[in-house]
């Protein structure tokens, strides 16, 4: 099963995306600010990282910073998602690494959407 990380300081939003994706059949792990998800990474790989952008502590490009100092974690598909809709807020999270970008409130169908691209990038990588 898919593991999938959500960093998100909302509980809300970090609730509900993870009993969506629960019904979609992913196995999710949560946390409520980046410090704690850089824990979880290392601790408990997942598959995938869903990541707020600002969020107390440790924001999303911080967290995506850390994990390129780990070679096996910075092959993790990595997504932000924020309420930050600007064409430049998006182009610099791209340009951090990250594998793709959502604005809140986003459609469960562009979620999963998101979430099949990049693992389908990860296989079709790891058979080259």
């Amino acid at each position: 099963m898919i593991s999938i990380l959500i960093i998100e300081d909302n509980n809300d939003i970090r609730e509900n995306t993870s009993e969506l994706l629960e019904l979609e059949g992913y196995a999710t792990l949560t946390a409520s600010n980046g410090k704690i998800g850089l824990e979880k990474i290392i601790s408990n790989v997942p598959d995938l990282i869903l990541c707020d952008l600002r969020m107390p502590e440790m924001d999303g490009f911080t967290v995506l910073s850390h994990l390129g100092h780990y070679p096996h974690l910075k092959r993790i598909p990595f997504v932000f998602f924020s309420a930050k809709s600007e064409k430049l807020e998006i182009k610099t999270g791209i340009d951090a690494g990250a594998d793709g970008y959502l604005v809140k409130p986003f459609e469960l169908e562009d979620l999963l959407t998101i979430i099949e691209k990049c693992i389908i990038k990860v296989k079709s990588s790891s058979l080259q």
